[in-house]
């Protein structure tokens, strides 16, 4: 593979520029594509995510989401904390821990009802 060889998640928005708003609170930037609130690009270093618009959305129902391999999951956990989200109902963030099947991770599921799984390999 290719340096530029990368899975971008698609994941669904009520409302795009409402989701924009909610990330930026975690370090991302990005704009929003196409015709009116239906597309947004948001990046946050090496990390993408695409959003599209799907306005009957019912984020308790969602089963959107990505896993997002990373080099240093106990800086990106630490930038995040910063939004102050709670660690339960949506939206929320997960504490980080290490998980038996090998990786250290915390999760964040976005207004949205979107999970983000964030983690790093364990050494071994």
């Amino acid at each position: 593979m290719k340096q530029n060889d990368i899975a971008i998640p698609i994941l669904p928005s009520r409302s795009v520029s409402e989701t924009l708003v909610f990330y930026r609170r975690l370090g991302f930037d990005g704009e929003i594509r196409g015709v009116g609130d239906s597309y947004a690009i948001l990046r946050k270093g090496p990390l993408e995510l695409h959003f599209f618009a799907h306005r009957e959305l019912v984020p308790a129902e969602s089963c959107a989401g990505c896993y997002i391999r990373v080099s240093d999951v106990e800086s990106i956990h630490g930038a995040f904390a910063q939004a102050q989200l709670p660690r339960r109902g949506i939206p929320r963030q997960d504490v980080l821990e290490d998980k038996p099947w090998g990786m250290r991770e915390f999760a964040v599921v976005d207004p949205d009802g979107n999970l983000l799984r964030i983690g790093q390999t364990l050494e071994q």
